[in-house]
């Protein structure tokens, strides 16, 4: 699944992603505590999160996290984006709530199992 899979399954708008939409998306975790995200660590991993301030990005960066995705329609701040940018770490925002996102992407990454 590529990040461009990711956005259309979850109605997601791309806020930066540096030309990467199809960037492959492997791992996933859903956290608004950061020290949980520290204890997924897995290479690119997509995150989800609520939390939206630049520890995000700072610990995306720390965890190798290629995407990360707010949910309940976060919009992180144009220094967010910019931090981002210069990481290279795709940025999206979508409506759903984490629950349901990290529902669909669970049902479209194990089908038929």
């Amino acid at each position: 699944m590529t990040q461009r899979d990711v956005a259309k399954l979850l109605n997601a708008r791309f806020l930066e992603a540096s030309e990467d939409y199809d960037r492959e998306a492997v791992n996933f975790c859903g956290a608004d505590m950061m020290s949980e995200a520290l204890a997924f660590s897995h290479e690119n991993t997509t995150l989800l999160t609520g939390l939206c301030n630049q520890q995000v990005i700072r610990t995306a960066e720390m965890l190798d996290v290629h995407a990360i995705i707010f949910v309940r329609g976060k919009q992180p701040t144009p220094e967010m984006l910019e931090m981002a940018k210069e990481k290279d770490i795709v940025v999206m925002s979508t409506c759903e709530t984490m629950y349901n996102a990290c529902g669909k992407i669970y049902h479209a990454t194990h089908k038929g199992e």
